[in-house]
């Protein structure tokens, strides 16, 4: 199963450019990636966010469900379709429309218990990049 790669606990180091808003920021935390009894994954983060001055609680939940083959659905907390990849070379990118915004990610594994992913987000609403490295706690 492909989602199975991304089972673990992962802390996180997220970058943040916000081009339209001129902030540079960032979000120290962890993710929790747990088998949800279905062959699914169920993705909870939760960080600090610091942007702009302001710092806060930051997270977020998502599901991971093998889609066949090498793909992998990826939805919202809620089981609203979210974005769909393929995990080829452990390289993988997807993108999900928003209204008039779009938004791209693209990722790559770095060996076993590394990966980094980058989001970017464009349109009349947004312009901004996250920078995500995520490296598994191994015990």
């Amino acid at each position: 199963m492909t989602v199975e790669r991304f089972a673990g606990v992962w802390p996180i180091d997220r970058a943040i450019a916000d081009g339209r808003a001129g902030l540079e920021g960032h979000l120290d935390g962890t993710a929790r990636c747990e088998p949800t009894g279905d062959g699914g994954l169920s993705w909870v983060e939760e960080g600090v966010l610091s942007l702009g001055g302001d710092v806060r609680p930051a997270g977020r939940r998502l599901l991971l469900r093998d889609a066949g083959g090498a793909w992998v659905d990826v939805l919202f907390g809620d089981g609203r379709p979210f974005y769909r990849f393929e995990l080829l070379d452990d390289h993988w990118a997807g993108e999900h429309g928003c209204g008039d915004d779009a938004y791209t990610v693209a990722g790559h594994l770095v060996g076993a218990d590394c990966f980094v992913e980058v989001w970017h987000a464009v349109g009349p609403r947004k312009d901004y990049r996250l920078t995500t490295t995520y490296r598994r706690v191994v015990s």
